[in-house]
């Protein structure tokens, strides 16, 4: 295998080739994956099945998978310290998600998600089997790869939570072939808020104020910047409960310039919304305007031969674990 795993733990996380990032999925996931491929042998998945449990266009879903492959690349995951993949390349993935299906999976552990009940209010008749049933996939997307560390967003928890339990049953009633995973969610910065509405995930599929994709028109981020909503006093200071729309821009001025919330506090100490709000956009500007030099800078060819060694890396874990699997349950 080309790539050796130079830590002893494993991370595994992935996310859906289904509408450009924005500065939110930057700082609750990709910031996150950089650090940990400095610790950890990591694995960055390309989730394209987890895509299509809702209606894709077949040109948008190809578009949009090499436009992540490329976010990746452009924020700093290193293919040379963490293996990048797509989903659908490695067919172990819906082997191992059928097999769990129908030897640990239970009706009633996924009448518990609630991401599924979210996803199709209003519409539980008509919503895909696969939307109901993906929380089993991304449990075999984990397990595959013998993972130690899966970095979630707070809304994934409950994912992760299934697959520890769907491992822990079949590791019991077989023979223990799979490692036991643990969830990270950050402290500060898993959930990056819309800015006009401090109540809400600001979400890629978000199209407005509230958001700010990581290829933003510059002159457009600097509007939805002065625009963000702001609360009803003028004090800069962090407070998640009382102050939720400056807590949420504290957040994203803090991880974008690295500079500590509490050193920010003191910065604008005595200072007014308006200088804030002025420094901000700045710091805003200056980090798309660097992503998007890089994103520009990297082609499909490139993504392609990334995909492609990375498939060969994962190909060859993802095999070991389902061998294991199979003998377990008396199929080889």
């Amino acid at each position: 295998m080309p790539f050796e795993l130079k830590h002893e733990q494993i991370v595994f996380s992935g996310i859906k080739p289904s509408g450009r990032l924005n500065i939110g999925g930057y700082i609750g996931s990709l910031s996150q994956w950089l650090e940990m491929q400095e610790k950890y042998s990591c694995l960055f998945c390309v989730v394209d099945y987890h895509a299509i449990t809702v209606k894709q266009q077949p040109e948008d879903l190809k578009k949009w998978t090499l436009e992540l492959v490329k976010t990746y690349l452009a924020a700093g995951v290193d293919p040379k310290k963490s293996i990048l993949f797509k989903q659908s390349d490695i067919s172990a993935h819906t082997e191992l998600a059928w097999i769990l299906n129908c030897v640990a999976a239970r009706m009633a552990d996924l009448k518990k998600m609630t991401q599924f009940k979210e996803k199709s209010l209003g519409h539980k008749e008509t919503a895909s089997v696969g939307l109901f049933d993906y929380p089993v996939l991304m449990a075999a997307d984990i397990l595959l790869y013998q993972t130690d560390i899966v970095p979630v967003g707070e809304d994934q928890q409950q994912h992760v939570e299934l697959a520890r339990d769907l491992a822990k049953r079949f590791n019991s009633e077989y023979s223990r072939v799979f490692e036991i995973p643990e969830s990270v969610v950050r402290k500060n910065g898993a959930r990056i808020m819309s800015l006009q509405d401090p109540t809400k995930k600001m979400s890629k599929s978000e199209n407005s104020a509230g958001c700010i994709d990581l290829l933003e028109d510059i002159s457009e981020a600097r509007k939805k910047i002065r625009r963000a909503v702001t609360d009803s006093d003028n004090q800069v200071k962090y407070d998640k409960k009382n102050k939720p729309a400056i807590s949420n821009l504290l957040t994203i001025y803090s991880h974008l310039s690295r500079e500590s919330i509490d050193d920010l506090e003191k910065k604008y100490e005595g200072k007014g919304y308006g200088e804030f709000k002025k420094d901000l956009e700045e710091v805003v500007v200056n980090f798309l305007t660097a992503f998007q030099k890089r994103y520009a800078k990297i082609s499909d060819r490139e993504v392609l031969k990334v995909l492609a060694a990375g498939q060969e890396c994962a190909e060859e874990m993802a095999k070991k674990t389902l061998s294991k699997v199979k003998t377990a349950i008396g199929i080889k």
